[in-house]
């Protein structure tokens, strides 16, 4: 399990300028059970649990006098910059079941897409998911491989769910499928108005002067 540890955060609003120039980032957990509470975690250890993390791994959450199971519930960025200035975690009890958003995760070739100039569209790129702490899966596999007609689709029910995972929309949803390839329309060149009244006109003095001569 990644490991989060903290130190008590006292500085707030205008207060955390220089914690953040230190590296240090504000988080507050909260839960169910759990009032409120304000840590400073090192901003590039936070960064890279995030990263393998995401918003759907339990995270072993070390404060001096305490330790939790959480999950990052909520990060904020700065609106220039893009870094991590704040985020929430949510304390989980354990043998309770969660519910969270997993990444989805494509992977395979469509023989649909490859050989019948199919469309793949992911219509989810995350599925709402319900189970214990411990049966979190980090992401669920989506495995486009079995997409063979330009009507093929792939389900909820499709998927395979781990253990102790229930999928918290109907089976029936589409998680991803094959559309055919529209026909780009042909355009056609517009009318030079000024070169067919040039001609008219050419032609009108040609005839004038083949009369004059005759």
């Amino acid at each position: 399990m990644l490991t989060l540890t903290v130190t008590p955060r006292s500085a707030f609003g205008k207060g955390l300028r220089k914690p953040r120039l230190a590296g240090q980032l504000p988080v507050v957990i909260y839960g169910r059970k759990q009032e409120a509470l304000s840590f400073f975690v090192d901003g590039k250890d936070f960064a890279r649990i995030h990263k393998e993390a995401g918003e759907s791994t339990v995270i072993d959450f070390k404060a001096p006098n305490a330790s939790h199971d959480v999950l990052i519930y909520s990060v904020d960025y700065h609106p220039v910059s893009g870094e991590i200035i704040h985020a929430d975690l949510y304390v989980v009890e354990k043998g309770k079941k969660v519910e969270v958003n997993v990444p989805l995760i494509y992977s395979g070739e469509s023989p649909a897409v490859k050989s019948a100039g199919g469309v793949l569209v992911k219509v989810m790129h995350e599925l709402p998911i319900e189970a214990k702490p411990a049966d979190l899966p980090h992401d669920i596999e989506v495995d486009i491989s079995t997409l063979t007609e330009l009507d093929s689709q792939i389900t909820v029910a499709d998927l395979k769910l781990p253990a102790g995972v229930t999928a918290m929309v109907e089976a029936d949803e589409v998680v991803v499928l094959i559309s055919e390839a529209e026909e780009e329309p042909v355009e056609e060149e517009p009318i030079d108005l000024a070169s067919i009244e040039v001609e008219k006109k050419g032609k009108k003095e040609e005839e004038e002067e083949a009369t004059t001569t005759d």
